[in-house]
């Protein structure tokens, strides 16, 4: 597959060509929405979830602990994130190289992100969709795995599958941002118990076929160092798009606790 080489921020990242990436009527479909995916979901299919002043936006706290900026290089977006969480307040943000004055970086890491040019979708059979009742059991899985944040409410972002063992749920997978023209895969995961047996590959196939049907192309992120995971996603049929810091900033002031929002 053709590949192109792209800097940006300092970080090396591989790229799909355009003519990699194709939707279901063959024409190409822009990944420019990717770069600032958090931003292009809450400003498009995802606005009705959007806490937003301005240029800044954030999913509720008990959604997905995101906020987003329209350009993260411009200021008066930073001010309106300020107004937004408010002094004093960590927020995790994505993809931002520098934070303006006053603002202050104190944690995060580096995440890559891969996008569908070659996933075969399909249903499966015995998965099951997943809905609020079925929190406890998710948030219990998630505890023991550690695929990524998953909240109280994170189900409201789109479809979870999961399959049951005698009754006990033993893997996950869903969507979670939805940029225009694509859909996120996120939360996959498998008991430790139940490994081996191709359960979050037969998710993934099964999420990905829900996202095609409404002609999305499925995409993903992964944590950098989690090459195991990454193996696995590019086995299936993923790319390694680009690669992109994220940031646990604290805003500008004091306020009387620090939350993470």
């Amino acid at each position: 597959m053709a590949q192109q080489t792209e800097v940006r921020g300092g970080g090396a990242s591989l790229r799909p060509t355009a003519r990699d990436i194709s939707v279901l009527d063959n024409s190409v479909l822009d990944d420019a929405v990717l770069d600032n995916a958090v931003w292009a979901a809450l400003d498009g299919p995802h606005a009705h979830l959007a806490e937003r002043v301005g240029r800044a936006a954030r999913y509720p706290a008990d959604v997905y602990a995101f906020a987003a900026l329209a350009d993260p290089t411009d200021p008066a977006a930073w001010d309106d994130l300020r107004t937004l969480v408010g002094p004093g307040t960590t927020v995790r943000i994505k993809p931002v190289e520098q934070v303006p004055e006053g603002w202050e970086i104190v944690g995060g890491g580096v995440g890559v992100q891969l996008v569908d040019t070659s996933l075969r979708p399909e249903p499966a059979p015995e998965a099951v969709r997943l809905g609020p009742d079925d929190v406890p059991e998710i948030l219990d899985l998630v505890t023991r795995t550690r695929p990524g944040p998953f909240l109280q409410r994170t189900v409201a972002l789109g479809t979870y599958l999961g399959i049951r063992d005698r009754g006990r749920l033993i893997a996950l997978a869903g969507e979670r941002l939805r940029p225009p023209g694509w859909t996120e895969i996120s939360a996959v995961c498998t008991d430790p118990a139940h490994r081996g047996r191709g359960l979050a590959t037969r998710l993934v196939r099964a999420v990905a076929a829900g996202i095609r049907e409404r002609g999305d192309i499925p995409f993903l992120h992964a944590a950098a160092d989690n090459t195991n995971a990454i193996r696995l996603y590019e086995s299936i049929g993923f790319t390694l798009r680009r690669r992109s810091p994220v940031r646990l900033v604290r805003s500008p002031g004091t306020s009387l606790g620090s939350t993470v929002l």
